[in-house]
């Protein structure tokens, strides 16, 4: 009677046991991917503000720029809700609630046409960044032990583009942006 509750050397236990916790992380990785399919619907409409109020140049051009890539990863989510056979819908993400009001208060805790306000920009945005690089390298993880592959592949390809947005930002901080004192802007604005 042992014997029967076996399928290829596993008791149908282990089996469904498998089946189970599969299940689980797929829910796990789809509740994920909402959420940051809501960080990303998010960032749309907070990069046009952050263009407008940074002062450099190069600052005001990164972000369009960026703009421009997010739109594209949005798409990709999309494109990653249709294979996983589900409707796309946001998840209301409060890391990223949190960090886009410290964007908020940052641009009206600093005076407008400033070093200061470039600097607060680039801080937040990088915190953007590295929320939206821990969850894409988590969820591409999980992607692949759970062999989603394709899947996967889109993710990494958004988690190198968040990567490169964050080492642009950086840049941009260290040979940029040049300060007289705190409150008055001498920068790159070319």
């Amino acid at each position: 009677m042992v014997e029967a509750n076996k399928t290829n050397g596993k008791s149908l236990s282990d089996t469904v046991a498998k089946s189970v916790n599969y299940s689980m992380l797929l829910k796990f990785f789809e509740e994920g991917i909402k959420d940051i399919y809501h960080s990303e619907n998010l960032m749309i409409k907070t990069l046009p503000k952050m263009t407008l109020a940074a002062t450099a140049l190069v600052l005001k051009q990164a972000f369009q720029e960026h703009l421009d890539v997010t739109k594209i990863q949005a798409n990709r989510l999309l494109q990653i809700f249709e294979l996983l056979g589900i409707e796309p819908q946001v998840k209301k993400c409060e890391a990223i609630e949190g960090i886009t009001r410290e964007v908020e208060h940052g641009m009206e805790d600093t005076e407008d046409g400033t070093a200061t306000r470039d600097v607060a920009l680039i801080l937040s945005a990088q915190k953007l960044e590295h929320y939206e690089i821990a969850t894409y390298r988590g969820l591409a993880q999980l992607a692949a032990k759970i062999n989603l592959n394709e899947i996967a592949a889109l993710l990494i390809t958004t988690l190198d583009e968040e990567k490169e947005a964050d080492i642009m930002l950086t840049d941009i901080a260290e040979n940029d942006l040049n300060y007289v004192d705190s409150n008055q802007f001498v920068g790159t604005n070319e």
